[in-house]
């Protein structure tokens, strides 16, 4: 395995990582709330009467921040090598452990690291091993 060095960019990481912090540490501390993708999108398919706006809002802001770095800069090339039902079949996986995890990558990877929660990191180590076990198979068996 070779590293293009070119397309390594650990300071607008590093950036990303501050800004990601800083958006759950807000909503944790001015709101109670974890932020979880797939529970905050979950609770807009049944949300209740006093909690639907900062879901909203937070949702608006996922949407609306490339269109706003679009202002300023042009956004990466996105490149999708899968077939469409690859893609679907992928969502339907990534769905599955959402469920049976209760919750995704944002809420045990970002917010339940950062309170030591042992679910999360179990959570989080399961995820990861299986990104892992999953990209050897499919790049290295199957040679995909």
């Amino acid at each position: 395995m070779l590293i293009n060095w070119s397309q390594f960019t650990p300071w607008s990481a590093l950036a990303g990582g501050a800004v990601i912090g800083m958006a759950v540490a807000i909503l944790v501390l001015f709101n109670g709330r974890i932020a979880g993708i797939s529970g905050i999108l979950g609770g807009l398919f049944k949300a209740q009467k006093d909690d639907i706006d900062w879901r909203i809002a937070f949702v608006s802001g996922l949407i609306a921040a490339p269109l706003v770095w679009q202002l300023f800069l042009s956004l990466p090339a996105i490149r999708i090598d899968g077939s469409y039902a690859m893609m679907a079949m992928a969502g339907l996986v990534v769905g599955l452990g959402t469920r049976y995890g209760s919750g995704c990558t944002s809420g045990h990877g970002v917010c339940g690291l950062s309170r030591l929660s042992p679910r999360s990191i179990v959570a989080t180590l399961v995820f990861m091993g299986t990104g892992f076990v999953t990209v050897y198979v499919i790049r290295h068996i199957f040679q995909i």
